[in-house]
């Protein structure tokens, strides 16, 4: 089965160097709820994302709002592009590290607590007009 995975990650890594994007990494949020607030944005303009983010009222709207001006401000700046031809091209959460914690409870046991946190990445991409 010769599906060329390695010379296809290396193209996706080439094209992702030229794409603008930006990562936050260690949000103390769920990638579960983050996930919630993502599917919202995948695919859309940038300013109709940013309205979008901007009128949830979900807490992982605020961190993937400010990573979303993060993207756009790479685009203008390092790549000297329009942000009104600028789409979110892929947005993701990943699991992070999670802080164990643990609380006391009846009869001297403990329960544990899990805090999780997430990597954000957002990508954003020209629309071909």
């Amino acid at each position: 089965m010769a599906t060329r995975s390695r010379e296809k990650a290396r193209s996706r890594r080439e094209n992702r160097e030229k794409r603008p994007h930006a990562t936050a990494r260690y949000v103390r949020i769920s990638s579960r709820k983050v996930k919630i607030v993502i599917d919202m944005i995948r695919g859309k303009k940038v300013d109709e994302a940013l309205n979008i983010l901007e009128f949830t009222p979900k807490a992982a709207a605020l961190p993937v709002k400010k990573l979303l001006q993060s993207a756009i401000a790479n685009a203008e700046n390092n790549l000297d592009l329009d942000p009104s031809n600028l789409y979110v091209a892929e947005v993701y959460a990943n699991q992070g590290p999670t802080l164990k914690r643990y609380r006391p409870r009846a009869h001297g046991r403990a329960t544990p607590i899990m805090k999780r946190t997430s990597h954000i990445g957002i990508v954003l991409d020209q629309i071909n007009a």
